[in-house]
């Protein structure tokens, strides 16, 4: 096959057009109108990808020993202006090659080059300019369809564009998208309804879009789709790709308006190249021309277009042929063509114009400051879970029953200052500092079950670990101060407690705040919820044993003093004794020695105890945030 032949379905830089078997009269999707097309508020000067020589290799879970190579010697590029698909069976290595390419692999050792207008990429620039729809759906479900564009909107476009503007950038996604009639419709999850899996993968590709990306990556797009709404979505990327966006699409059974969209194809077996040229026509006459080469591998009649392509390789990676197609491909002009493009795009490293060399040297990961995220995640995402009772019942629920039964249980015993009545007085301020550490497995799952949207949403450069966590805690917080006001004002004047309220309510709502951001910290170092929720209860049951209720301190073996120095429990036990029996009511309670002094908490300062506890405070929020930026969980 020639070049002249090879080229005939397109060529470097050009735009192809689709060759007319590949679509429906008239142009669009299934003959009907076509969709509108994306304003120039998306369109965004595009930049080629290059890369070279890509071999990812992984270890094998079976053999720790042994790695496998998922990708071998992958080459080619992406180029402005044009669409790009990533085709081959399962397990072939398409989605290994996006997320290469687009820096979110986090397992696995990674050879070769991949730049982006000749220049490796930082990981800033990956997150601010380029866009990666997900093939499973990682979305809000407390908010609408339109407040998760207006959410991702007011987050990775710049502050200094009015909310006017942003807002009419979401209308024109949500007609475009065919997303209008179901704007007002929460995102949903599995334990209560919401949009379908179609709309959701819409809404998907939408967030990618509203950010107005250089160059775009996109896993199964029309995976959940019907045939006639894949059509309309991909005739909308393929308007984007058009006026200049970068696009990059996996694909596994398109359908064929959709599979003409395509102005290039890259296809897999086995992590091999085994095509990457032109799409339509050119690909066609290169794997007939290989048919004679390979027997049982002739066309299907009743197949056209990319179903027999899809057939024909399918088919000789089932028989062991993949190697074959891969080094077919390898001796072939299309190789060579290739290889000299990939080697003049790496050339071209410093013949930039100043916005590319810009774009390209950005520091922040984010688009928006630390105070406008922050603003952002309370706004669209605390104001919704405030006016939530799933959110809600948990955090107060068990509080308030508790509370209820302290009341009930401990009525007026407080001033009460009998020997025989101190062990009840000491019990029960020992459990009112116990229940909220146990009470923090209520707070695991805001983290754990969040992961994946957590995940999503950093490789998109919507915020930092830091705005994540504070905005976190900010909305724990503003509850757990209600909270603590309210059932320490229950417990504390039921009881007929002694001292000073202050002190009652202060260490109570420390103690929480520590139970809170200490669920946080376990949450983010477990890889799941069965281990979270088994580390919790288990770390809280150690700290019992050396708060000083169940062993005294003086009776603690010298060998295990040091776990009562970093125990968070022991500096919240200590200052409610302290307040409860301080001054003349520290009475003499076993052997003549007094209540505080046989505890050993007659020399602590109360409020210098309730500032270590703070200080535990901090140490567990410092790290809870270490875990979510450095330990990944979520490996791809």
């Amino acid at each position: 096959m020639s070049d002249k032949d090879v080229e005939s379905g397109g060529s470097v830089g050009s735009v192809h057009t689709p060759t007319a078997y590949l679509a429906p009269a008239g142009g669009s999707p299934l003959g009907k109108t076509k969709p509108t097309e994306l304003s120039s508020k998306f369109l965004s000067a595009g930049m080629p990808v290059t890369f070279k020589e890509l071999t990812y290799t992984v270890t094998n879970s079976q053999n720790k020993k042994e790695k496998i190579s998922l990708l071998q010697g992958v080459s080619g590029y992406l180029l402005p202006r044009e669409m790009t698909a990533l085709m081959g069976p399962s397990g072939s290595g398409k989605t290994t090659l996006l997320d290469c390419l687009s820096g979110r692999k986090t397992v696995g050792h990674l050879d070769g080059a991949v730049a982006f207008a000749g220049n490796k990429p930082t990981p800033q620039f990956l997150r601010r300019f380029t866009g990666y729809v997900e093939q499973f759906d990682t979305l809000l479900p407390t908010l609408t369809v339109h407040e998760m564009l207006m959410y991702t909107a007011e987050l990775k476009r710049p502050t200094s564009e009015p909310r006017e503007e942003k807002q009419a950038a979401v209308e024109e996604l949500l007609q475009v998208l065919a997303l209008e009639g179901c704007r007002n419709v929460k995102i949903g999850s599995n334990l209560e309804r919401g949009i379908s899996g179609g709309q959701a993968k819409r809404v998907n590709i939408g967030i990618a879009l509203v950010s107005n990306p250089r160059v775009l990556f996109l896993d199964e797009p029309t995976s959940g789709l019907d045939s006639y709404t894949a059509d309309e979505v991909m005739t909308v990327l393929k308007g984007l790709a058009s006026h200049g966006i970068t696009v990059c699409a996996t694909i596994h059974s398109p359908t064929p308006y959709t599979f003409g969209l395509f102005d290039r194809m890259m296809l897999l077996l086995r992590g091999r190249v085994v095509y990457f040229g032109p799409n339509g026509a050119a690909a066609l006459q290169y794997f007939q021309a290989l048919c004679p080469c390979l027997e049982g591998l002739d066309q299907d009649g009743k197949k056209q277009g990319a179903e027999w392509i899809v057939d024909l390789t399918t088919t000789a990676d089932r028989q062991g042929r993949a190697a074959d197609l891969a080094d077919a491909y390898a001796k072939s002009e299309l190789k060579a063509a290739a290889d000299s493009e990939v080697e003049r795009q790496l050339g071209m490293a410093s013949d930039l114009d100043e916005a590319t060399r810009k774009d390209l040297a950005v520091k922040r990961e984010t688009v928006t400051p630390f105070w406008w995220a922050l603003r952002t995640l309370l706004k669209y995402r605390t104001a919704k879970n405030y006016k939530s009772a799933e959110f809600l019942g948990p955090r107060v629920a068990d509080k308030l029953i508790f509370s209820l039964i302290f009341m009930s249980l401990f009525w007026g015993i407080g001033d009460n200052l009998e020997a025989n009545n101190i062990p009840n007085i000491a019990a029960m301020l020992f459990m009112w500092v116990v229940l909220p550490a146990y009470g923090a497995a209520s707070y695991v799952p805001a983290i754990v079950l969040e992961r994946p949207l957590f995940v999503r949403e950093r490789n998109d450069g919507l915020y930092r670990v830091i705005t994540y966590l504070v905005a976190k805690m900010t909305e724990e917080l503003g509850i757990a101060l209600v909270n603590s006001i309210v059932f320490a004002n229950i417990v504390f004047w039921a009881v007929d407690l002694q001292g000073s309220f202050a002190v009652f309510w202060a260490v109570y709502a420390v103690t929480l705040c520590c139970g809170i951001v200490l669920a946080y910290t376990i949450a983010a170092i477990s890889p799941n919820m069965d281990v979270a929720n088994a580390a919790l209860p288990a770390y809280v049951t150690m700290l019992l044993f050396f708060a000083g209720m169940l062993i005294r301190w003086a009776d603690i073996p010298k060998y295990w003093r040091w776990f009562s120095l970093v125990d968070v429990l022991r500096y919240a036990f200590g200052p409610l004794m302290k307040n409860q029996f301080s001054g003349d009511r520290n009475v003499p309670f076993v052997d003549g020695i007094s209540v505080l002094d046989y505890y050993s908490f007659g020399g602590i300062s109360m409020w210098g105890w309730v500032g270590i506890e703070v200080a535990f405070f901090a140490v567990f929020f410092l790290l809870a945030f270490l875990a979510l930026k450095y330990v990944r969980h979520v490996r791809r």
